[in-house]
Order: C-alpha cells, then sequence, then structure tokens
C-alpha cells in the first residue's frame, strides 16, 4: 500500500480511530459505552458506523467506568469505554482498580491532546502517558495520525486493537488503556459530512485493503500428570479435606466438575456467594456448605481436616478465613489458572497454575471413591442444624438479615444478584442458603469499595437483558446516584436501530441510616466519635432521587410486604427501588443474640 491511497479529503484522524475500531470488532468487542467530548470525536463516530457494536452513552465517566465493569462481568468478555481528554480520564480510575483487582475485561480508550500542546498550560490537558500506572495490565500511547502515514503504521493500528483485546481477555483479565492523541480538525471535513455515509463506505474499502486483522487466540492450561498424581495420592491418602471456593471461581462448567470431584472424594465444599458454586443443579447430591460464617465462630466440633484445596479468591468470611488460619493441615493447596496469588495469611504450600475445570475432572477419574464418611457426616450435619435454627428464628422479628434472606430465596431460576459491599454482602454469606436454583451472583470484591455498585448492577442487567436484583445499603446507594440514569432511557444501537429501553432491574435498598458494617467493630464501644465519625447518620429521603430517575419507589412494612413487593418487581416490566428502613444498632444486635442462641443449641 501507498500513500496514494489516501483521499485529499481523508481526515487522518477519523481514518486512525476506523481502523482501530473496525479491528477491535474482528477481534471480538461487541459492546462500548461511550461518554460525550470533543477531543474523542474520531473515536465516537468510528464506534457509532461500526454495524457489529453495540454502543451505550452514559453522562458519567465514573458511573460510565462501573457499568462497562458490569457488562463485562455478565458478558465474560471485554466491554469498551471511550471519553474525553482531562479529569474525564481520571473518573475512570476506581472502575479499573475493581477491574484489575477482580480480573473483569476492560477496553479504556481515552482521548487526549496532541504531544506539543502537552505540558504546556492548554485547556483540559492533563498527563494522560500511563496514567493509570500498574492498574492496568497494558497502556499504550497511540501513534499522532497523519496524513502521509505509511501502510505500516495503519497495520501497527490494526496489531494493537488486536492485542489490547487480546491482553485485557487474557490468562490474567483486566483493564487496558489505549490513549489516543488527536489534533485538530476532529470532525471529518465539511465535504465528508454533506456526503457522510459515502465516506464511511470509502474509509472502509481503505482499511480493508491493508490486511487481513491479525487472530490471537490461546489455549488452557493442562495438569501434568505429575502433578495429578501427586494430587490425587494427597487426597487418596487423606480422608478429612475440605474445598474452598472463593470468589470469581473459573465458570463455565467449573461449579459442576469441582461438584463430582467432591462427590468423588468426599470433601464437602464451603461455597463463598460469589464463587458460583453455592447456587446450581450440581448442589444436588453434592455436600455444599454456606452456613460456615456461622458454625464457625466456635469450634465446629469435628476434627480438623487434613487437606485443603482452595479455588478462586480469598473468601468473603471472617469466620472462614480465622478458621483456615488457626488450624494446622498437612497441605494446603491452592489452585488458580490466572496465576494471581490471594492467600493473605500465607500458608499455601502448593500453588497449581492450571486450569481449575481440567483438573477437577481429571482428578475425579484418578482419585479413589469413597463413600460418604463420617467426616463429611459431621460437617454436613453441622450445616443442616444451621439452617434448621434459622428457620425458625430468623424471620421474627424481621430484620436487614432476614430481608436478605428472602430476596435470595425468592429469585428464580437465572436471576441476576449484584451484591453490594459492606453489610450486604456478608449478610448474604450467612444467611443465604444453597440450593439448586441456578443463580447468577457478583459483587466488587476485587477491591471491595462501595463506589459504583449501582452502575456495575445495571451494566450486569444491560447486558444479560435477565431479571437483575441489586442488593445494597444506604450509603453504598448514595454513591452512585449518578448510575441511576441507565435505568431508563439508555440508548442501544444495534444494526441501526435506536430505542429506549427499561432495564429488567430490582434494587433492595437496605437504608438503616447509615454505616451499620462499623457495629461489627471494637470503635462501636467508642460514644460520640463512633456514631459521628463512623455510622455518620444523614437523615437522607431517597424518594426524590428515586422519582427523578424514573423508577417506581415501595417502602415495605412488613415480612409480607416486602415479599410481596420483591415478587412484583422481579416479575414485572418497571424498575423498582425497594427500600427497607431499619435501625442499625438493634439489627446488629439481633444478629449477634441470633448467632449465640445458634451456636448455645449445637
Amino acid at each position: 500500500m501507498n500513500t496514494d491511497h489516501f483521499s485529499d479529503r481523508t481526515n487522518p484522524a477519523n481514518l486512525w480511530a476506523e481502523t482501530f475500531v473496525y479491528a477491535l470488532a474482528a477481534a471480538g468487542l461487541r459492546r462500548v459505552i461511550i461518554s460525550p467530548g470533543s477531543r474523542s470525536t474520531p473515536l465516537t463516530l468510528a464506534f457509532d458506523a461500526h454495524p457489529k457494536i453495540e454502543v451505550l452513552l452514559h453522562l458519567d465517566e465514573r458511573s460510565a467506568g462501573f457499568f462497562a465493569l458490569g457488562m463485562a462481568l455478565a458478558a465474560d468478555a471485554p466491554v469498551a469505554l471511550v471519553c474525553t481528554s482531562g479529569t474525564a480520564v481520571t473518573n475512570y480510575f476506581p472502575a479499573i482498580t475493581e477491574a484489575l483487582m477482580s480480573h473483569v475485561p476492560l477496553l479504556v480508550l481515552t482521548a487526549d491532546r496532541p504531544p506539543e500542546l502537552r505540558h504546556s498550560g492548554a485547556n483540559q490537558t492533563i498527563d494522560q502517558v500511563k496514567i493509570y500506572g500498574d492498574q492496568a495490565l497494558w497502556s499504550v500511547d497511540a501513534p499522532l495520525p497523519e496524513k502521509e502515514a505509511p501502510a505500516v503504521v495503519l497495520r501497527h493500528l490494526q496489531t494493537l486493537a488486536a492485542r489490547a483485546y487480546a491482553t485485557a481477555n487474557g490468562l490474567r483479565k483486566g483493564p487496558v488503556h489505549v490513549n489516543f492523541p488527536f489534533r485538530k480538525p476532529l470532525e471529518p471535513a465539511a465535504e465528508e459530512i454533506r456526503d457522510w455515509r459515502l465516506e464511511i463506505e470509502n474509509r472502509q474499502s481503505l482499511i480493508s485493503n491493508l490486511q487481513s486483522p491479525i487472530s490471537i487466540s490461546r489455549g488452557v492450561l493442562a495438569p501434568t500428570r505429575a502433578q495429578l498424581n501427586e494430587l490425587a495420592e494427597t487426597i487418596n491418602r487423606h480422608e478429612r479435606g475440605l474445598i474452598v471456593c472463593g470468589p470469581r471461581c473459573a465458570g463455565g462448567n467449573f461449579p459442576a466438575a469441582v461438584a463430582g470431584l467432591s462427590q468423588i472424594c468426599g470433601y464437602p465444599i464451603l461455597a463463598d456467594p460469589l464463587s458460583g458454586v453455592r447456587w446450581g443443579r450440581h448442589v444436588n447430591g453434592t455436600a455444599v456448605s454456606g452456613a460456615y460464617e456461622t458454625y464457625l465462630q466456635q469450634d465446629p466440633g469435628w476434627p480438623e481436616p487434613d487437606v485443603i484445596i482452595r479455588f478462586g479468591a480469598v473468601p468473603t468470611s471472617k469466620w472462614l478465613n480465622d478458621y483456615l488460619g488457626r488450624i494446622t493441615p498437612a497441605q494446603r493447596i491452592h489452585v488458580r489458572e490466572n496465576g494471581v496469588w490471594a492467600d493473605d495469611s500465607h500458608l499455601t504450600t502448593h500453588f497449581l497454575q492450571v486450569n481449575e475445570e481440567l483438573l477437577c475432572y481429571e482428578l475425579a477419574h484418578q482419585v479413589t471413591p469413597r463413600m460418604a464418611t463420617e467426616w463429611t457426616k459431621q460437617v454436613m450435619a453441622t450445616e443442616t442444624a444451621v439452617w434448621q435454627t434459622l428457620d425458625q428464628h430468623l424471620y421474627a422479628p424481621y430484620f436487614d438479615a432476614s430481608a436478605v434472606a428472602d430476596t435470595v430465596a425468592a429469585l428464580p431460576d437465572n436471576t441476576h444478584l449484584f451484591v453490594g459491599n459492606s453489610l450486604a454482602v456478608r449478610h448474604v454469606d450467612q444467611f443465604a442458603r444453597p440450593s439448586t436454583r441456578h443463580l447468577h451472583l457478583y459483587g466488587n470484591r476485587g477491591a471491595s469499595g462501595i463506589d459504583g455498585n449501582t452502575s456495575t448492577a445495571l451494566g450486569i442487567a444491560a447486558a444479560s437483558r435477565q431479571p437483575t436484583v441489586a442488593l445494597l445499603g444506604d450509603i453504598t446507594f448514595f454513591h452512585d446516584l449518578n448510575g441511576l440514569l441507565r435505568v431508563t432511557g439508555y440508548r442501544l444501537q444495534e444494526k441501526g436501530d435506536v430505542t429506549s429501553n427499561l432495564l429488567p432491574v430490582t434494587i433492595v435498598l437496605l437504608n438503616n441510616n447509615g454505616g451499620g458494617i462499623f457495629n461489627r467493630l471494637p470503635v462501636r464501644a467508642i460514644e460520640p466519635p463512633f456514631t459521628d465519625l463512623f455510622i455518620t447518620p444523614h437523615g437522607l429521603d431517597f424518594s426524590g432521587v428515586i422519582q427523578m430517575y424514573g423508577l417506581a419507589h415501595v417502602r415495605p412494612h412488613s415480612r409480607a410486604e416486602f415479599q410481596a413487593a420483591l415478587n412484583d418487581s422481579i416479575r414485572g416490566s418497571t424498575p423498582t427501588v425497594i427500600e427497607l428502613q431499619t435501625n442499625n444498632a438493634e439489627d446488629d444486635g439481633r444478629r449477634r443474640d441470633l448467632i449465640k442462641m445458634l451456636n448455645a443449641e449445637r
């Protein structure tokens, strides 16, 4: 290819952006979240012109970052973000941090001033080169568009797009940042605008003449024969063992694979609510425990395990982590294909970087089958006793944990549930019982922040188009009120059709007027600083902002009213906030009394 291929009218910024976007689409990108701005005009127009990429608009970059995070979580595929230069870029930072820690694939495409305007005092210009530092898996400053660029530069843009997509979606998933410096003019020339569609077709023809976009693929890390033999020998030698599945376990068929291994070797599974293992058809006939946050607050009454096999990230449960820290098993094995370390106690004896699903299937064929052992029976008898007592005492009087248990119990098959941080996720961990219903649970537990939780939940709903429930505390809800903008009227583009949609979302708002989670800390005994500086009662009435964003709003006053509102919202078509107003001190006292009673009866 030579420069004769370039029309004198062709704006190189538009050609640059379209070359990159078309290569992203060829790599597999299907969704982009755009926040409006001037400097990002070439990227915005390029995405808008592509027939295979769904374009969604978000006015707030901070919220947009988490919305894209939610879409990527639900789709398990990269989602792109586009913004203009300046502080718009910095507003993505919280979502990028969470994406890195939770291994969620994001492509962050930021527009920038050209080099001659950097460090010059030019308006809306900050240093964006590698601005996210170590929070991005890869950061690249794209080449500046030029009129007489050799063909290799455009091929470089194609390769850059393919590599960026593959890196974000790699063995260790995460955010990738590509920074695009653009000189003015940012828009097509006047004659191009008059015949915009024809000019797009001309440039697409030019791009297609470069070369076919590169295809980048990867396989899986299969366990070696030596690894399998050693682990099978360990399991065969030790009858007592636990399988611990933390947050963000492998997807696909992993839940069925690990359940099959559990059934063969007789090791019960302690399943974090965000592991993907606590709910599903694989639970039938498998020793899956979800009550450990309660029964491990004291000696569980059965002998210590000799083997711990861990999958996923560090568990949510404080008491499970404490238990794992004080026991002395012969071996602690952690399996994680992406190779990311997740053991803050540093007690792991064997770390296996292999595909989790393959390992479980292979081991299930190699381990000597055991009938249900006395060890397994003891663990599951403890599990059953806790749930039986909770069934009798959890719902009278009704408090926030009761509503959490009711929420999870009411979810139909294939519902998506996003669980907010702080109190909500801990209540789900402790009070949501395993079952054979197929539920999809999510939470931002990488950095465990309370920012962007509403936006993440709405991104999940937008990607899945399935009923989605967000279980959030009042401070978490307050932190992301701008996210509610995307509940109604968000723009969805597919093959030229633009429609307005209502997301199928229900928000269960646990409003205890402050940071109730701090009641679990020793500082609660220090008054008045505790109430003023930790609980921080806000006294906010959320009804006005809920109405402003067009959601229905319900405040139930009984269990029956709460269950009816939840059922109506999940099965209806109106996005709804169900606000349960409670007292944080009374709720925490009720929970403490309940745990004391549960453990006293065992």
